[in-house]
């Protein structure tokens, strides 16, 4: 199976290269040592994990579009408290406000994003096993999601991804994949059983989990989990403390897969998860920020994020037109807020953030697609098609009456869209798509009241990519995408209330559009400093060209809420590059993403608040594979940054972390797995341009697991 496109190439090079260069890594990356065909070893980097999606099953690598896969093992290394602790090796992908808080973050990718996230949705879209997650409130994050529930993250940059996922992702696409039993149960066996404890010394927070998988009988089996964890406040490199920090939050997990057939090409997989966090004095502000913290105080928080999911399967093998995925979802994620430090100024208009309130998203939708395999001679052919129908209700009250700037109402989308795939001679591989979605809008009785009125409209999101693989070690590729993103619920009903006292409804809402064209490098090769080691690398470079972008509108009376503010564009480049041998490992993720306001007036020709600062990061480890040792240094590098907003200019910092892991292969420890890091080595304090607190200090973690299997 495999992916939509997009591209890359070599980006231009800045003050980082010097940093770059000086590794023996950057040197091989330009080719200098003649390469021999590939081998298949064991040796795999992340550049050949499998990526999944529609047509022939690739790997990252070998797709036209700049996609980067984390598994299991890049997550237990990263011992992540929050989603925003997993991106750190993936170029071009952070999050955005708060530096640690657990609902205080959203995802920005190649400067499209921001944790103040009215206006962002779809322009990422995110998925937990294939259902769609958004969460939108008035300083608060996107995404509440446990860590502990996933194995796998796939991260797909580019407007390309709309084709598959849905018109607008003008940033790209998160999918979170939760546990599976298989992930557990050994081959030969029926079950197993995997507890789990995990210590963070900045904040002395602590966290136990537990899962059991086992087969029922030779066609079903199941997975259940359960993690809990708190901790107090983080200090930052001073040891100043970052406020409301403290969290206790838990998760849980059923899974179930049942087999229809002995081939086990039919597979019914039921799943449903809840992340469920509490927060006992939570800043108002959960984005953060020096000003607004004390502006707005604190509250008792409590978020609980669900996900359910039906989904049937059948690879039809033999069948060349039949491929069939048809998933029923659910989401609901939800927060509730009482106990206001200043709630004694709650009030009618914007100063009901202070009042005791309730805000949700509740989704159902369905998906459909299909594969069909086809071809003659030197071609391979792949058709992927499908529908996408969803419902999103959105919610939100306070003990002073409805929110008129978190309008309620409903969501109503129908999808369709088609995908080729045409290989010729296992050299070039050519990736036509094309999206429709139609979108009605429709507002609740306060929002109406306010002067909102029911909208629609259609997005078109058309593309082509191709791939093309010179020899065994030298491969192009390049894309052209264009995306429609329809105005959101908030975008069209927010207003400062009745009355005409403030903004109004912003009822005359263009869609936002991107161009955008990637070309791209990817080089491979093996053998070439040990017998089997791997070396992998590509690199891209992509311009995003934007019109009719939507933000809001100062706050006077008549005026809209939200308004088109015409263009701006988005330039730059990445490297992703990794090695794996017998006992040395290294990775290498590059970023450097430029933009320009241009629209008339006076910000013209500034740099968007929501540009990332050029950065790198570099891993370098040893393996001692007979001890179960593998261990290793990163630094991650910044530099400075001038946006438009003071809040968003940043200064150049380094940070340095350590990291371990014991696995032991046999003996009567076999089973048990201890992960050691220290993060922020030096103790350095810093902040991340995106992240509107400082970011945490020395960070001692440890887990220990231990699995018992039968």
């Amino acid at each position: 199976m495999r992916i939509p496109p997009a591209a890359g190439a070599v980006p231009r090079f800045t003050r980082a290269t010097p940093i770059l260069c000086s590794t023996a890594l950057c040197a091989v990356l330009a080719g200098v040592v003649p390469a021999t065909a590939q081998d298949k070893t064991a040796h795999v980097t992340i550049l050949e994990e499998i990526v999944v999606s529609a047509g022939a099953e690739k790997v990252a690598i070998s797709t036209p579009q700049a996609v980067t896969v984390i598994d299991q093992e890049d997550m237990d290394r990263e011992q992540a408290r929050t989603v925003g602790g997993l991106f750190a090796d993936v170029p071009g992908v952070q999050t955005t406000g708060a530096s640690a808080r657990p609902l205080g973050q959203a995802f920005n990718i190649r400067g499209i994003g921001n944790a103040e996230q009215a206006g962002s949705q779809n322009r990422i879209i995110v998925t937990v096993d294939g259902a769609v997650k958004f969460f939108e409130q008035y300083r608060t994050g996107s995404f509440f999601g446990d860590p502990e529930l996933y194995k796998r993250v796939e991260v797909l940059r580019g407007p390309a991804s709309s084709t598959l996922y849905g018109s607008g992702a003008i940033g790209g696409v998160v999918n979170f994949t939760t546990k599976d039993p298989g992930d557990f149960i050994p081959a030969e066996g029926t079950g197993a059983v995997r507890a789990k404890a995990a210590y963070d010394s900045n904040g002395d927070g602590l966290m136990g989990s537990v899962i059991i998988a086992q087969k029922l009988g030779p066609r079903a089996d199941m997975l259940a989990s359960f993690a809990t964890g708190k901790s107090d406040d983080m200090k930052d490199g001073a040891g100043a403390v970052i406020q409301s920090t403290a969290a206790e939050r838990w998760s849980g997990l059923l899974k179930t897969n049942i087999y229809l057939d002995d081939a086990q090409d039919q597979v019914l997989t039921f799943s449903l998860s809840r992340t469920d966090t509490d927060l006992d004095r939570a800043a108002v502000a959960q984005t953060g920020g020096g000003m607004f913290i004390p502006t707005f105080g604190f509250s008792h928080l409590r978020a609980i994020d669900d996900t359910a999911t039906i989904r049937y399967r059948n690879a039809a093998s033999g069948n060349p037109w039949l491929d069939l995925d048809v998933q029923l979802s659910y989401s609901d994620t939800s927060t509730q807020r009482y106990d206001f430090t200043n709630g004694f100024m709650c009030g009618p208009g914007t100063l009901q953030v202070l009042c005791d309130n309730e805000a949700a998203y509740k989704t159902v939708a369905l998906r459909a697609t299909n594969t069909v395999e086809f071809g003659a001679g030197a071609w391979q052919n792949y058709l992927t098609f499908g529908i996408d129908a969803a419902q999103q209700k959105r919610t939100a009250t306070s003990s002073a009456g409805p929110l008129a700037f978190h309008p309620g109402g409903e969501e109503s989308k129908l999808g369709a869209f088609v995908q080729g795939e045409f290989i010729w001679n296992d050299r070039l591989t050519i990736t036509p798509g094309l999206r429709v979605d139609r979108t009605d809008l429709t507002p609740d009785a306060a929002a109406i009241a306010a002067g909102g009125a029911k909208q629609k409209g259609t997005a078109v999101s058309p593309k082509i990519a191709a791939l093309y693989e010179i020899n065994d070690n030298w491969g192009l590729f390049g894309s052209a995408a264009r995306t429609e993103r329809m105005p959101t619920l908030d975008e069209l009903f927010s207003s400062d209330g009745p009355g005409g006292v403030g903004r109004v409804p912003s009822l005359n809402l263009r869609k936002e559009k991107a161009t955008t064209v990637e070309l791209g490098v990817t080089y491979r090769t093996t053998d070439l400093f040990s017998a089997g080691d791997r070396l992998t690398a590509k690199l891209t470079v992509f311009n995003n060209d934007l019109t009719d972008l939507i933000a809001a509108n100062a706050r006077a009376p008549g005026v809209p809420y939200f308004s088109n503010i015409n263009r701006a564009r988005i330039w730059g480049g990445e490297i992703e590059a990794a090695y794996e041998a017998d006992r040395w490992f290294g990775r290498l993720a590059y970023s450097k993403v430029k933009s320009r306001n241009k629209t008339p007036g006076a910000a013209f020709g500034t740099t968007l608040a929501d540009t990332p600062a050029e950065n790198l990061a570099l891993t370098l480890g040893m393996k001692l594979p007979d001890q179960g040792l593998r261990f290793g240094w990163r630094v991650q590098a910044f530099d400075d940054i001038t946006t438009a907003s003071a809040t968003t200019t940043g200064a150049g910092h380094a940070v340095h972390d350590l990291f371990a892991s014991w696995q032991p292969q046999s003996g009567v420890l076999q089973g048990l797995q201890i992960d050691l890091g220290v993060e922020n080595l030096f103790d350095r304090e810093y902040r991340n341009n995106l992240a509107l607190d400082n970011s945490p200090g020395r960070n001692v973690k440890l887990s220990i697991a231990k699995a018992f299997q039968w």
